[in-house]
């Protein structure tokens, strides 16, 4: 390695050196957090930033956990991501061409999260988020996934490539600024990871040494995790030692006057892998960023990471805790009983070892005083009145309420109205997080259409369940992506759950609402309600409609080669002049050479259709 490459290199190690001592207080607050949340309840970070544990100060103390935290992090996470609603992509504009290009986009987005399944990447994420207050998705081009298009002279296959979504825990980012709010602002940010030295070989052919590296603090020295204090009998988390791994540092850096495309440098094990521009074009504006999606929990003014509800319900249960243990204490005084002997009048060592069991002869000295059990003070009503206390405090400051957690219906007495109400209160609560999470997955489906626009060159095949049933097949490449405005599709919010689509649905079919000017209930309106009310399975008939405006399409396609385009007298002549005026109207047809030609054709077929119309009328 030259000079100038192991200059780069001992400036990265610097740089990501620097950014993990400044970091390692956040660092170990999550840890703390995991800790909890897995039950090792009484462990803290010591002076040092070491995460140490309490020991019993005496034998017989009670040090039980009694973890109201991870319930109480789990419904949360259930509550998140059941939020969490279906996207759609708006068109570009109003041609038929941008519509079909928007409805493809949409197919995109819904195949990769089929193919990648991001319902359960957004939970694994919402779960990082919810403990350690931040998570990251990390939306790349993965160049060995995809079908096989070729084979080099090496003989190695080459693929078509996809895009790949992954969830970085907050342990693998370190900002160049803890202070900036967001991820926008930096202006650069290291992403490290462990990596296995044999998927560095194969991917940039170099050879690096092997390490020992701890899974969440990333240190490499062997039998030193960082300064952490970490014992096996403490660490109740995931952290395990690595063998042969070596830590993969990428240092992400924004476009600059030195760097118009921006930089990303690579370094792993002393070694310089990558320098170069960055390589997405993933930016509102065309313009190359970071690859990093930020999803947190809830805000911190002043800080580039977010907080979690666990850090606040650490006090809480360490009093819980505390209480609960203390009230134990005292049944096994009760139950056990504390016995005062006079010194010599027994065998204190039998004693101690057999206790006082059922039908034990205490044989005691002649003339000593009689052994007697101690009687406990009574236990007073401030331990109760401080472990309810408790409780309601926890549902205070996690926002976890009674009508999220409890599985009784202590709400029966309530109206529907009211019950709404409630829900929609409990909601308010998670509302950050839940912002957080929607804001993040639109993010995430923007990054993946511009991922596309960039790298899907070659032709690629989509399947498609049309609206009747039936499988299409499209053929798309780059050019087929016309526009990244991800929205949240209103009709399938998830924030809207389905016993209040039902509620409002049926309100509306009441009102009348629902009906067409003729006062009745038209098929395709019956289908869309069930497909609202969740039961579009058990509507198998087929959409007449639907299948007229699919064959009105393919006349339109198909006038531009043919020289008439006939009609059937099966055809539904009304929707089909809508769809042929529609198509002569837009602006697709002014974008082919025989524009002229093929209005011509269709404004020809539309006085077909017109003229069986009155046939129809004169024959009633």
């Amino acid at each position: 390695m030259n000079k100038s490459h192991q200059k780069i290199v001992e400036e990265v190690l610097f740089d990501f050196n620097a950014r993990r001592e400044a970091r390692r207080s956040l660092e170990a607050q999550w840890q703390l957090n995991i800790n909890f949340l897995l039950g090792n309840q009484y462990s803290y970070i010591a002076r040092n930033g070491a995460i140490n544990q309490d020991e019993k100060q005496y034998f017989w103390q009670e040090k039980e956990v009694f973890n109201h935290i991870a319930p109480i992090v789990e419904t949360r996470i259930s509550k998140v991501t059941s939020k969490t609603p279906s996207i759609t992509v708006v068109p570009a504009s109003t041609d038929d061409a941008d519509i079909e290009s928007a409805k493809l986009s949409k197919e995109i987005i819904n195949s990769v999260a089929e193919r990648l399944n991001l319902a359960d990447i957004v939970k694994t994420a919402t779960t990082w988020s919810e403990i350690c207050g931040t998570v990251f998705y990390k939306v790349v081009w993965d160049t060995n996934s995809g079908k096989m298009v070729a084979v080099d002279d090496l003989g190695n296959n080459i693929k078509e490539g996809d895009v790949n979504v992954e969830v970085v825990s907050p342990f693998e980012i370190f900002p160049d600024n803890l202070a900036c709010e967001r991820l926008e602002d930096l202006k650069s940010i290291i992403h490290a990871k462990a990596v296995d030295i044999g998927e560095i070989k194969s991917l940039w052919s170099v050879d690096v040494e092997p390490e020992k590296v701890n899974s969440f603090t990333l240190d490499s020295h062997t039998g030193n995790l960082g300064g952490l204090g970490y014992d096996a009998h403490i660490n109740k988390m995931a952290s395990v030692q690595l063998d042969n791994h070596c830590i993969l540092i990428e240092r992400y850096e924004r476009p600059s006057k030195k760097h118009p495309n921006g930089r990303l440098t690579i370094v792993a094990g002393n070694k310089l892998l990558f320098d170069g521009e960055l390589p997405y074009v993933n930016d509102e504006l065309s313009n190359r960023t970071f690859p990093f999606v930020k999803q947190i929990s809830n805000y911190l003014p002043g800080s580039f990471f977010g907080v979690s509800v666990v850090d606040r319900l650490i006090p809480l249960q360490r009093a819980y805790n505390a209480v609960r243990n203390r009230k134990h204490e005292y049944f096994n005084r009760s139950v056990m009983n504390v016995l005062a002997v006079e010194d010599g009048s027994v065998d204190t060592d039998a004693l101690e070892i057999e206790g006082l069991s059922p039908g034990k002869v205490l044989v005691y000295r002649q003339g000593s005083k009689v052994p007697e059990i101690m009687q406990n003070p009574k236990l007073t009503i401030d331990f109760d009145k401080e472990e309810e206390r408790l409780l309601s405090e926890f549902k205070t400051v996690s926002g976890v309420s009674d009508m999220m957690t409890d599985s009784y219906a202590q709400y029966s007495n309530m109206s529907g109205v009211a019950l709404q109400l409630l829900a929609e209160q409990d909601d308010t609560r998670l509302l950050t997080s839940i912002d957080s999470s929607k804001l993040a997955v639109k993010l995430v489906a923007k990054y993946i259409l511009r991922l596309y626009k960039q790298y899907a060159v070659l032709p690629r095949l989509l399947k498609i369940a049309g609206e009747s049933g039936e499988m299409q097949m499209y053929y798309w490449d780059q050019n087929e992506i016309c526009s990244d405005d991800v929205v949240f599709d209103a009709s399938s919010d998830g924030a809207e759950s389905l016993a209040r689509r039902r509620t409002m649905l049926m309100d509306l079919i009441k009102q009348g609402l629902m009906f067409d000017q003729d006062g009745k209930f038209s098929a395709s309106m019956r289908k869309k309600c069930l497909d609202l009310l969740g039961f579009g399975m058990w509507e198998n008939t087929v959409d007449l409609n639907a299948l007229q405006i699919q064959k009105a399409k393919e006349e339109n396609i198909s006038a531009t080669n043919a020289d008439k385009v006939e009609i059937l007298p099966i055809d539904d002549h009304k929707i089909h002049i809508d769809e042929h005026t529609a198509y002569i109207l837009g602006g697709e047809i002014k974008r082919k050479l025989n524009s002229k030609q093929i209005i011509a054709r269709l404004l020809k077929h539309i006085e077909e259709h017109k003229l069986a119309i009155n046939k129809q009328i004169q024959g009633e």
